[in-house]
């Protein structure tokens, strides 16, 4: 049977906190103007509701996950994120997501990439945006993959099979330094922070010098008109901190995120309110949380003196954020100078397969691609 639309063979998986579509990166064209065009008509952008795609309407739900066979002898596979925004014509290459990242693993092994080692199979996925690696360890008892199980993480109703996370060399993944302008902290627009890449690039501002308390909603912070003027001011001191942070003009980048902290609430380590960056997130990204923690462990920065870290080589940080928390395990070490250090970071995710067949797009948007 002829079809008037381009069928792609694609999965929709949740990923920690957010969802999206995975592909495998053959069954995309290998034009990246032609790639883009495709994706923004997969997920209906832009449109602010994503209407006639298959976009969730919100940027924890634009996201796309490309997987292939590594290019690299460190890993089994290669995970190429790409974030589309919702409202404009426009696919962002330029982070990671750790929460789709929780998916790539199933993925991998479901499309036969990576074959099932026993009980629990580990998953080298080499993050092409950063050039970074991070091994999942899936469960996959019997010869399949465990999506059910006992765990629960915030901002996900239910329980779910483990997932635990470990990352290679995340410091500077993006910007080239875990400090990027070579301080703990900047003063801009009046403003302190501290500009931080630990696998997520992060600009961190007391809440109490914007005006806020670090415990509103997150719909408050969003959209409320009470703040309208504090989100300007956030987006200021933004603009003026990409070049600073090695990551050229970011007026149309949805990198560095925004995230205010503030003394824990909930007997966690910090709390933070993150934007991602002009929308404030109902919780917080994974790499967002695990460069938070690393702030909040190093002195000099903006969070220390506030944060409650745990004594320790391998401290668990619960990071608050406005759905629960997000709980990093940190390995501490020293440099040379005898100065506390990050050397490794690691978390725990879920993620369940949600739909398996193919996504349409119009012909002529697959055309782009040199393709019938």
């Amino acid at each position: 049977m002829k079809h008037s639309q381009t069928r792609i063979p694609a999965a929709v998986i949740r990923g920690g906190t957010s969802k999206g579509l995975y592909f495998l990166a053959g069954d995309l064209p290998a034009d990246t103007a032609a790639r883009d065009a495709v994706l923004l008509a997969a997920m209906g952008s832009p449109d602010a509701r994503q209407i006639d795609g298959m976009g969730g309407a919100n940027p924890l739900t634009s996201k796309v996950a490309i997987v292939s066979r590594a290019t690299r002898p460190d890993a089994d596979v290669d995970y190429l994120f790409a974030q589309v925004v919702v409202d404009e014509a426009r696919v962002d290459y330029g982070q990671n997501c750790g929460n789709l990242l929780a998916g790539v693993g199933p993925f991998a092994i479901e499309r036969g990439l990576v074959a099932i080692a026993g009980e629990v199979t580990e998953v080298g996925i080499h993050m092409v945006n950063t050039g970074q690696v991070a091994v999942a360890a899936v469960q996959t008892p019997g010869g399949e993959v465990r999506y059910d199980g006992e765990v629960a993480i915030d901002g996900v109703p239910g329980t779910a099979a483990p997932i635990p996370l470990m990352f290679r060399d995340t410091a500077g993944a993006t910007c080239g330094a875990l400090f990027p302008t070579g301080r703990r902290q900047d003063v801009v627009e009046g403003v302190a922070v501290t500009c931080i890449d630990n696998g997520m690039p992060l600009v961190l501002l007391r809440a109490a010098d914007v005006g806020c308390t670090g415990a509103e909603p997150w719909q408050a912070l969003d959209a409320s008109a009470d703040f309208q003027a504090m989100r300007e001011r956030i987006e200021t001191i933004r603009l003026a901190l990409g070049e600073r942070m090695n990551l050229g003009d970011v007026r149309s980048r949805t990198v560095p995120k925004m995230c205010l902290v503030a003394p824990p609430r909930a007997g966690g380590a910090l709390a933070t309110r993150c934007f991602i960056p002009h929308r404030c997130h109902s919780a917080i990204g994974v790499l967002a949380a695990v460069s938070v923690a690393t702030a909040a462990a190093l002195p000099g920065t903006v969070c220390h003196d506030m944060a409650v870290v745990p004594p320790g080589e391998a401290p668990l940080l619960a990071i608050e954020h406005p759905s629960g928390e997000f709980t990093v395990r940190l390995a501490l070490g020293a440099n040379a100078a005898g100065e506390t250090e990050v050397v490794g970071a690691g978390l725990l995710r879920t993620a369940r397969w949600l739909f398996d067949g193919q996504v349409c797009v119009p012909r002529a948007v697959w055309a782009q691609g040199g393709k019938p």
